[in-house]
């Protein structure tokens, strides 16, 4: 079985719900705390054992490219004021010469049409595909234990968790089929399906392990009601191809693509960091206590 070294992440979205502060900057670059939803993501990823990153960028996505960069200016800055840990922290978000590409995904078509941008450095082998605003935290990477069913089953992985029913219709719904120690086989996948017609409420919840077939599925995937090129339809077209197997998350997942779940992951992180815990946890108390002598 041909080992996944590359990952994926579509990050040209407009971040419209997040305005004006995306206005200037990728939603991806939006900091949790004091890191950005894209440095978690790629961080899952490193620690799954990826090598290569491709970043599938729209316009304005610059300050991106800056960001993995070297900043010669701000670390000689940082050593002379006798910041070098900072300056080291700094060193620590590049990667070696070839291991990150860039990918402009010139129309806004969805996610198939990004994956499938990617297609010609992707090449003949399996990848993974991760959403940076799906924020995941665990101590183990779900990516790993993905990898882990990918190398025995191959074919496509998806990552899932359960979901309110009223909520389906925001997500791909998997059919679960046999599952065997921890393992669901998929039989069936839809994208967004009213509550009353969801199979499920296993959400499909932004990580992939893709077989390189799946591009193909992709070039020949129609536009879906919202004149995206969906990569829940591709998936679909697999079935019966390829094996298609599902693995629940066991980490704590925010949906950064909301205020709120945004919100909620800062938080989190907040309070799983002994220099900030006690502060944000007393914050939270003093709110609680005025809310309810309110």
């Amino acid at each position: 079985m041909t080992q996944v070294k590359t990952a994926v992440f579509p990050v040209a979205g407009l971040g419209t719900r997040f305005l004006p502060a995306t206005k200037a900057m990728p939603k991806v670059l939006l900091p949790i705390v004091d890191r950005p939803l894209i440095q978690y993501a790629v961080d899952e990823a490193a620690a799954a054992g990826i090598e290569n990153l491709v970043f599938v960028t729209g316009r304005g996505n610059s300050a991106l490219e800056d960001y993995f960069d070297v900043s010669f200016e701000l670390e000689a800055t940082l050593r002379a004021k006798g910041q070098s840990d900072i300056a080291a922290s700094l060193e620590g978000l590049r990667r070696g010469p070839g291991q990150i590409a860039y990918v402009r995904q010139i129309d806004p078509l969805g996610l198939g049409h990004a994956v499938w941008c990617a297609r010609n450095t992707i090449g003949d082998a399996p990848f993974a595909v991760l959403l940076a605003d799906e924020l995941i935290l665990s101590d183990v990477p779900d990516l790993t234990t993905m990898l882990e069913v990918h190398a025995e089953h191959g074919g496509n992985v998806v990552l899932v968790d359960e979901v309110a029913r009223s909520r389906t219709g925001s997500y791909g719904i998997i059919t679960p089929g046999e599952t065997h120690n921890g393992v669901i086989e998929v039989t069936d996948i839809v994208e967004k399906p009213n509550p009353e017609h969801a199979p499920s409420n296993l959400a499909v919840i932004g990580r992939y392990i893709l077989d390189p077939s799946i591009m193909a599925m992709l070039e020949t995937t129609e536009t879906g009601a919202g004149g995206e090129i969906e990569l829940t339809d591709a998936l679909l077209a697999s079935i019966g191809t390829v094996p298609f197997h599902a693995v629940r998350t066991t980490g704590d997942r925010f949906d950064c693509g909301s205020k709120t779940g945004f919100v909620d992951a800062t938080i989190h992180a907040a309070l799983g960091r002994s220099d900030m815990r006690s502060h944000v946890q007393g914050t939270i108390d003093r709110l609680a206590n005025h809310s309810t002598d309110s």
